[in-house]
């Protein structure tokens, strides 16, 4: 009987796949159950119905099947260590004295600080990574939102977009851009001539947007914004070793997420590295107590859901169908990719859907050329990185602001983020697909 089942779940082993994925979806949104839980029980499904193997070995060689093998471990090490270094940094009281810069630099006027945010954000997205970025953006937003005491929700949204938005513009901004850059042969000057221009059209446009529909919540009073003008800075850094410390290291590690491709090193690497060298000054147990451990164990969840879709072939098949379906038409093909990209980055990670498009259009530029797949990489790299900003699952920035904002008692419901998020997609598809028509097609 058993035996019978576990045959019937392998000859349908898509369809169970897609069925998980999509049940843990509604739960998520559904906002009755933590989502790490959600993650985990259908991870341990997954495992139980054989539709990832939990054997690391299969017949003497590697099992590609195993579960761990889905686990992308470069973001869950990137993410656990930059949270040691801010929570360190934190301690020195430098991002309060940012925080009061920034508020004297706008004159505590709400609508300033919200573009002033989303501009800030998008261009340290653009140098570092999005997920590195909103780490250490979280805690200024924070505290300017007490000294104004005002909702930080629009703020921590439009940082979530803007930090998607930004990434979306170079090699390193976005985990989908250096698998791209990796197939392609694009550099980082490639990604810089073809995608920060648009991408900066698209960063104020949607900003623009979330201004008007944040417009009644952008409110504080008239004593509020003066006293941010006598803010005394002078005494706000609370540990001056402490800060030099934190400073030399956090440099260092930017530095290295730079250099990383030259040095062969791993961005989360050189990030436990930097986290590595702050803990032999401090006591590791106080500083972990900071780790926002459920948005590490909800990726470590979904990574392993989206992991039996990617094993059972599902997700090659959704990339197949594409092709099939564009019969050679470079228009079609690059509409295809760039708004199914976009749509199923906001469900599916885009970290293995890039992976998996990746080859496909490989093999198109082999069969057709370089010239005809040219703008279709540039789809997949817009629409991969912009449609993460649809749910509040559809990047790993997305899930570490809400997980620690909930924690903050600010919590981002599926539905209510999907609200602004649809806004926010509309706008970057559509302005991406008039730019790839004036750029590559007309």
């Amino acid at each position: 009987m058993l035996e019978t089942f576990q045959t019937f779940v392998s000859a349908n082993a898509v369809a169970f796949s897609a069925g998980l994925l999509i049940i843990a979806y509604i739960f998520i949104a559904l906002e009755k159950i933590p989502k790490v839980t959600i993650a985990l029980i259908g991870a341990v499904i997954a495992i139980l119905l054989n539709l990832v193997s939990q054997t690391k070995t299969l017949d003497g060689a590697i099992n590609p099947h195993y579960y761990v093998n889905f686990i992308d471990f470069n973001v869950i090490f990137l993410l656990v260590s930059m949270m040691i270094i801010v929570a360190i940094t934190t301690r020195s009281g430098v991002f309060n004295w940012i925080a009061n810069e920034l508020l004297k630099f706008t004159k505590g006027h709400p609508v300033k600080i919200l573009f002033t945010m989303g501009i800030f954000t998008a261009v340290v997205s653009a140098l570092l990574d999005n997920v590195t970025t909103v780490i250490l953006i979280l805690p200024i937003t924070f505290v300017i939102a007490k000294k104004l005491d005002i909702n930080p929700l629009p703020y921590l949204i439009v940082e979530i977009f803007a930090s998607n938005i930004g990434g979306t513009a170079t090699l390193i901004g976005d985990p989908p851009n250096i698998i791209i850059g990796s197939a392609a042969g694009f550099s980082f000057m490639d990604f810089i001539k073809e995608l920060t221009g648009i991408v900066f059209v698209i960063l104020f446009a949607v900003v623009g947007a979330m201004y008007f529909m944040f417009k009644k919540q952008l409110t504080t009073t008239e004593e509020k914004m003066k006293s941010v003008m006598e803010i005394d800075n002078s005494k706000t850094i609370e540990d001056i070793p402490l800060l030099i410390r934190s400073m030399v290291v956090l440099f260092l590690v930017i530095l290295g997420f730079v250099l990383h491709d030259k040095l062969h090193l791993e961005t989360s690497t050189v990030a436990m590295l930097g986290a590595c060298l702050l803990l032999i000054f401090e006591k590791p147990t106080d500083i972990l107590r900071d780790v926002e451990w459920n948005a590490i164990f909800f990726f470590i969840g979904l990574f392993i859901i989206i992991g039996a879709l990617e094993a059972s072939g599902g997700i090659k098949l959704m990339a197949q169908w594409l092709i099939d379906v564009t019969q050679g038409s470079k228009a079609l093909t690059c509409s295809l990719v760039l708004w199914v990209s976009g749509i199923a980055s906001g469900f599916i990670d885009n970290i293995p859907y890039t992976a998996t498009m990746a080859p496909l259009i490989a093999e198109i530029e082999r069969e057709l050329g370089s010239a005809y797949a040219y703008p279709i990489w540039w789809c997949l790299s817009l629409g991969a990185c912009l449609g993460g900003n649809l749910t509040i699952i559809g990047a790993a920035a997305n899930v570490y602001v809400s997980e620690n904002a909930a924690n903050k008692g600010h919590p981002i419901g599926f539905m209510q983020f999907m609200k602004y998020g649809s806004v926010c997609v509309l706008i970057s598809l559509v302005l991406s697909t008039a730019y790839i028509y004036l750029r590559f097609l007309r």
